[in-house]
């Protein structure tokens, strides 16, 4: 949003009022946006729109813009545009609609592959991200955190030692517990991903961070998928160093593989995981009951495994990823 600038200046009528209407009209054209910022072209087209009402020397002392900058663009209007600039001005749209149908989850390199995939439109990712901030729109930002890891007597030793490739589906998996919020009350989420394609092939929403929160997640990968003598990697935490998973997964005839103490960045796959999870879901539409938070979780779910395209799969989605591998 822009400054409002207000001044207390009296006109040769002696009234006081024009630069508070005049803040009001323009925080009324404001509140009409869904999101992103008001960009300049955008206080431009609004001046223009009040140029009838009100001197272009105040509309733009309010809009906080130079008086040179609103005719230079009004002169660019009367031209016809470039081809270019229709060009832009076409993905400009097809941008905006598609940010704001996927909640601002897609940054630059995703709406790039976007307009590829299904408006054959091949052009520089740096195109796109000058078009994104010309309209004030930007993907939502991951943050950093750190994790304290709990320490049992049953570990395992380090198989994949940060080696996060695999050559096949079920090949190796990593599984992690994180937690999260509707309204107040904390549920705590497990998920398990695929390291061939950074698909999500199980999760499990809990009240409760315990060893039966991983096992009913493990239950539901395994009625998926065939995961004999896969590699599953998890960090030290207490529900991965218990009995009950250790004797789970030797039922299952899993590999156990598991982090070092203290160090997130060797099960990375699914803390990045949970991190975009966060940034592009959860935090969007804070959810503020159980059934809200299900809700947001398998939207996001689906999402990241159909239409979030990765640039470590050749910018396709997991699911794209395994179709083509399958062919």
């Amino acid at each position: 949003m822009f400054a409002i600038r207000v001044a207390k200046t009296k006109d040769a009528d002696g009234r006081e009022s024009f630069f508070r209407c005049g803040e009001c009209l323009f925080k009324k054209v404001i509140s009409l946006e869904k999101g992103g910022k008001i960009t300049k072209s955008e206080r431009f087209e609004i001046i223009h729109h009040l140029v009838k009402d009100y001197s272009i020397y105040k509309l733009c002392l309010i809009a906080g813009v130079s008086r040179y900058g609103y005719y230079k663009w009004k002169k660019r209007l009367s031209r016809p545009l470039t081809k270019e600039e229709k060009r832009n001005q076409e993905m400009a749209i097809l941008l905006r609609e598609q940010y704001f149908e996927e909640k601002g989850r897609q940054g630059y390199r995703q709406l790039t592959t976007y307009l590829r995939k299904y408006h054959d439109l091949f052009v520089n990712h740096k195109r796109v991200r000058r078009l994104l901030n010309k309209m004030g729109l930007h993907a939502r930002q991951r943050r950093k955190k750190i994790r304290h890891y709990d320490q049992e007597s049953h570990f395992a030793p380090n198989l994949l030692k940060r080696n996060f490739k695999a050559d096949y589906p079920n090949d190796k998996l990593c599984i992690d517990i994180t937690y999260v919020y509707a309204g107040s009350k904390r549920y705590y989420l497990c998920a398990i991903i695929d390291l061939f394609n950074n698909e999500i092939i199980a999760y499990h929403l809990s009240d409760k961070n315990d060893t039966d929160l991983v096992l009913d997640t493990l239950k539901k990968a395994h009625k998926k998928r065939d995961l004999k003598c896969a590699t599953l990697h998890s960090d030290q935490g207490h529900q991965f160093t218990s009995h009950k998973y250790k004797n789970t997964l030797i039922g299952y005839q899993i590999v156990r593989s598991m982090s070092r103490r203290g160090n997130c960045w060797d099960n990375a796959p699914i803390e990045s995981f949970f991190s975009h999870y966060k940034t592009e879901g959860l935090w969007l539409d804070r959810p503020r009951t159980l059934q809200q938070l299900v809700e947001t979780t398998d939207e996001y779910m689906d999402f990241y495994n159909q239409r979030r395209y990765q640039k470590k799969l050749g910018y396709q989605s997991p699911k794209e990823f395994s179709k083509s591998a399958a062919n």
